[in-house]
């Protein structure tokens, strides 16, 4: 069973920063775009940002300029450095690990990010 261990989420003022981290197996990680998806409440899960094997990066028009999505391939790790955050991105942040091997999308349990003050 592919396991991914989320972990960075908590309360923030609205002005606030965190960084969210995911690590799973390198043999998983090395073949897989990485991507962070959240799901705030009433809303359907949408996608914040990716980063592929090849270095190519991909972020919502929400949080371009304030999130920024970075892998750590020694460590099998990959990071959401969130800035600036609003209330409205509250929500709980999902890592995805997209497989290209079987092409088979793994998820992580989720890490709750709330901004408020």
């Amino acid at each position: 069973q592919v396991q991914l261990v989320e972990s960075g989420g908590g309360l923030v003022q609205p002005g606030g920063s965190l960084r969210l981290s995911c690590t799973t197996s390198r043999n998983i990680f090395r073949f897989s775009v990485m991507g962070w998806y959240r799901q705030a409440p009433g809303k359907e899960r949408e996608l914040v940002a990716t980063f592929t094997t090849g270095g190519s990066t991909n972020y919502a028009d929400s949080v371009k300029g304030r999130f920024t999505i970075s892998r750590d391939n020694a460590e099998s790790t990959v990071y959401l450095q969130m800035n600036n955050l609003k209330p409205e991105d509250t929500a709980v942040y999902y890592c995805c690990a997209e497989f290209g091997v079987l092409k088979h999308d793994y998820w992580g349990q989720g890490t709750q990010v709330t901004v408020s003050s």
